[in-house]
């Protein structure tokens, strides 16, 4: 069993594993709240990998759960959106019998993310035990004319819902920028979060409503390039093979220490 985030490194594993795994069940678990490029990326996938991906959905939508939740939006602190609409999907289509999951992290990542402890699942990780880096992902994604996820094209670094509170203020910035529509909805859900109680904020100390104002988002991307320049400079004297297989420079580890079963 495969879990697909819509991610550069689970589409990549899917691909390394198409001819090595015999009966590989590939598996999307939709929330509904995904954005438009990462559907576009699983329909290719599933081409290329010439077996069809089950999509499961929630019995229950994300606004259903942030009502029993009483309008407490997920946070990195209270992440029961993973819980409930990814890990429990997962774990009820999978039920009670043994299962090997293969799972995308790859030889040049520490972290240790959200994935499930049932006993009955066994974990595997194909790139790390292969020393697969950051560079053979993409060299495998290239190699099979799929490439990376296409919202990377406009500046999204990872998969998930159109929300996702990992996302870094610059990403916020391009989120408006590209799909309008979908910044406004998320800004609905924090505006809205007020009438439980709660002032709360995707960005953690700022509103989506005080990013969005023209000179706060040229201030953002100029901090961004400012940010970038400081780490190419950074890099020069970084050995080849690490900065061939190592994090992007936006890939700030506390914010890639994310739910893997949303992520990877």
């Amino acid at each position: 069993m495969l879990s697909l985030s819509g991610g550069k490194d689970s589409a990549a594993l899917a691909i390394y594993l198409r001819d090595r795994v015999a009966e590989m069940e590939y598996i999307f678990h939709d929330t509904d709240k995904e954005l438009p490029e990462t559907y576009d990326y699983l329909a290719r996938l599933e081409a290329i990998l010439g077996k069809p991906i089950v999509r499961t959905s929630p019995v229950d939508t994300f606004d259903h759960w942030l009502t029993v939740y009483r309008g407490m939006l997920p946070s990195n602190h209270r992440r029961w959106c993973t819980k409930v609409l990814k890990l429990k999907p997962f774990e009820n289509y999978i039920g009670d019998g043994p299962v090997v999951n293969y799972v995308g992290l790859r030889a040049d990542e520490n972290r240790v993310g959200y994935i499930s402890t049932k006993p009955n699942i066994t974990a595997v990780y194909p790139f790390r035990e292969d020393g697969l880096v950051r560079a053979d992902i993409i060299r495998i994604l290239e190699d099979s004319g799929l490439g990376l996820p296409p919202y990377m094209d406009w500046g999204r670094s990872r998969s998930g819902c159109f929300f996702c509170f990992y996302q870094q203020k610059i990403e916020w910035v391009r989120l408006r920028e590209t799909h309008p529509d979908l910044f406004d909805r998320a800004k609905e859900y924090e505006e809205r979060a007020v009438q439980f109680g709660e002032q709360f904020y995707w960005c953690q100390n700022e509103s989506l409503a005080e990013l969005e104002r023209p000179e706060r988002m040229q201030q953002i991307k100029e901090n961004w390039e400012a940010s970038q320049a400081r780490a190419r400079a950074k890099r020069r004297n970084v050995p080849l093979v690490e900065s061939l297989g190592g994090l992007e420079p936006q890939d700030d580890p506390a914010l890639r220490d994310g739910c893997l079963i949303c992520s990877l």
